[in-house]
């Protein structure tokens, strides 16, 4: 049986009912439960529960549709979060399937895209990073990857974080000497790099390794990331004894130290996984009204490192229930070992462990250890999410406060939900972009941010008062079109200008000219001392402006606000230019392909003398007929 790719596979019957009255009331949403009641089969499926607006509230699976959604309608037997929820639901979607377990995959699918307030959310904008072992060039190279498996070859992973691939990488390249270069890097070397200088490549690129030689250690490094380290490490030590007795010193030295790294990395583990293979440890943690979710990642009988999870909406939520609703939406895009270690089953684990069968395309079991070596394994994955939900809560509270000063500071209404930030980004006018980097009280919202590319012809280059007047119509236009109501927690509660008076005048200006006045706005400008940070002035839309002391808590918060833009901001000019760079202005002329403007700027050096050539010299390149030059002319002279 196949995984859910899409809704759309199934079939999908949506009921929609219009209630009148501003407040919603639980009568109405009982009423367009029982609605959809009478239509509803006695087949597995998933349920969507959507508002007035058509907002998705909840999505539930159900081995039996009917039956599950008829618990609905008793509202006294239901707990009071899903109370509130019925009150506001209007209309419901229904997506059969041909199993409980195919419903449970989609519902997961369904969670990730529509975040409903009423499902325990997984809260993790970062995918994880893999290491790629490309499988397409005859001398593969070893790469960190994120997204989509587009390319050919073999995918090691999830790592915990970009820092555990970047030190596997690095003993991939001491241990067996694989080329990190790119293909074009590759192909136009003419000397070995630095990587072969410091022992870190084999230099294919210059044949100082024939394609048997790398084949042979592309094996041996598949062989180390499946788990079969102890193999390679005796292979690497008969293969030094050999060039020793040879007297071949020097390949023997070379050796030792591949060896050593070997070692090094076996014995820098932070746990002991030795004979686990393919396994995710999980540990669940609670206290305060939060709850953590601590997971290890061990490969090849290897740690792969490890990540603290907090899943959002978990009021009233049983644990067990929360540790599945985890555990649906992690493996919606990372691929399930054959072995789950869980300090406590998760509710349903039967059809738990049969979704992920199916997820995986092979067998999965999900044990919780009682007894022997494993449990050592669990207590230290409990230990380690009780650790890190201390700091989680003491960081709120610390977070908390600051807010709370920095309200009273700036005279806010209260405690800001949702804070823009924004930034511009060029070099003397060339490459222009505004950014928006987007906080809250649990801190950023990274799949908030955004970059605004400045297009309008009117915008003079270096204008930061115009680009910022860009940014803010093109922001607050589409939010009044999208969301005039503002109940869809998408308008910030305060918005940062790092700037002083005349950026902040510019985009208050913008704001008014579309009739929104209500959002607060204050600009970060420097002090008098530029450059000395600690000095900076906040000014406010009425003409005051406030300082803080030095080390105040409030200013570093604001700074590490304005920096992340700041940082977001020139990375995404950065991504511009380098791309800019490898583009020229043959690339927009139609009918011009790879080959022609090869030819075109092979003959006359540049695409702006190619721009600048007249007809009759056009139709003298190698390889351009007279059609074709009389359209490259046509295109930079009419």
């Amino acid at each position: 049986m196949s995984r859910p790719q899409s809704p759309d596979r199934f079939h999908e019957d949506k009921a929609t009912f219009t209630v009148r009255g501003s407040q919603p009331d639980i009568d109405a949403g009982v009423e367009a439960i029982r609605t959809t009641l009478k239509t509803l089969p006695s087949r597995p499926g998933v349920y969507r529960m959507q508002d007035a607006r058509g907002e998705v509230l909840y999505v539930g699976k159900a081995r039996v549709l009917k039956n599950r959604v008829a618990n609905y309608t008793q509202v006294d037997r239901l707990p009071r979060r899903l109370q509130r929820m019925v009150a506001q639901t209007r209309s419901m979607t229904i997506v059969t399937t041909n199993s409980e377990a195919e419903a449970l995959l989609l519902e997961a699918q369904l969670i990730k895209r529509f975040r409903p307030p009423y499902n325990v959310l997984l809260r993790d904008d970062k995918s994880f990073p893999f290491i790629l072992l490309r499988e397409d060039h005859a001398f593969p190279r070893v790469q960190k990857h994120r997204g989509a498996r587009k390319y050919k070859g073999r995918y090691y992973g999830p790592f915990a974080s970009a820092g555990s691939v970047t030190r596997t990488i690095n003993a991939l390249q001491k241990l067996f000497l694989l080329r990190s270069c790119t293909d074009s890097f590759f192909a136009n070397r003419s000397r070995p790099c630095l990587l072969y200088q410091i022992r870190r490549c084999s230099a294919p690129c210059v044949g100082r390794i024939d394609e048997a030689g790398y084949s042979e250690l592309v094996k041996d490094a598949q062989d180390f990331l499946g788990g079969k380290s102890t193999a390679v490490q005796r292979k690497l030590g008969e293969a030094m004894q050999t060039a020793s007795d040879a007297l071949d010193f020097e390949q023997a030295a070379m050796l030792r130290d591949r060896l050593k790294a070997l070692t090094f990395i076996q014995g820098s583990q932070a746990i002991n996984a030795e004979g686990l293979g393919d396994a995710d440890i999980f540990a669940l943690a609670a206290k305060g009204g939060a709850m953590c979710i601590q997971a290890f990642f061990i490969r090849g009988g290897q740690n792969w490192g490890h990540r603290s999870f907090f899943p959002v909406h978990t009021a009233e939520v049983a644990e067990d229930d929360v540790l599945a609703s985890f555990m649906a939406q992690f493996y919606e895009e990372v691929p399930p070992p054959r072995l789950i270690l869980a300090d406590r089953a998760p509710a349903d684990c039967e059809l738990m462990t049969q979704a992920l069968a199916e997820r995986a395309g092979a067998k999965v079991r999900i044990e919780v250890p009682q007894r022997g070596t494993r449990t050592r394994l669990i207590r230290q994955a409990q230990r380690n999410a009780v650790e890190a939900l201390d700091r989680r809560l003491a960081e709120t509270t610390t977070q908390a406060k600051i807010l709370g000063e920095m309200v009273e500071a700036f005279g806010l209404d209260g405690v800001p939900d949702r804070i823009e930030i924004y930034d511009n980004s060029h070099i003397q006018g060339s490459h222009a972009l505004g950014a928006m980097v987007v906080a809250g009280p649990e801190g950023f919202r990274k799949n908030a941010y955004r970059k605004f590319n400045i297009r309008n012809p009117e915008t003079m280059p270096g204008d930061d008062f115009a680009m910022m007047r860009e940014v803010f119509e093109r922001r607050f236009g589409k939010a009044q079109r999208e969301d005039p109501d503002r109940d869809g927690g998408e308008w910030p509660d305060l918005v940062l200008i790092d700037g002083g008076k005349g950026q902040l005048s510019a985009a208050r200006t913008m704001l008014e000219e579309m009739g929104i006045e209500d959002v607060c706005m204050i600009g970060i400008a420097k002090g008098p001392h530029h450059g000395r940070e600690g000095r900076e002035v906040f000014h406010l839309p009425d003409g005051r402006e406030v300082t803080f002391p030095l080390n105040h808590p409030v200013l570093f918060y604001l700074q590490r606000l304005r920096d992340e833009a700041h940082r977001f901001a020139i990375g995404a000019h950065r991504q511009k230019r380098s791309k800019a760079i490898t583009t020229s202005s043959l690339d927009d002329v139609p009918g011009i392909g790879p080959a022609r403007k090869k030819a075109l700027l092979m003959h006359f050096g540049t695409a702006r003398a190619v721009k600048d050539a007249a007809l009759e010299d056009l139709q003298r390149a190698p390889g351009v007929s007279r059609a074709v030059a009389r359209q490259v002319y046509d295109y930079f002279h009419q």
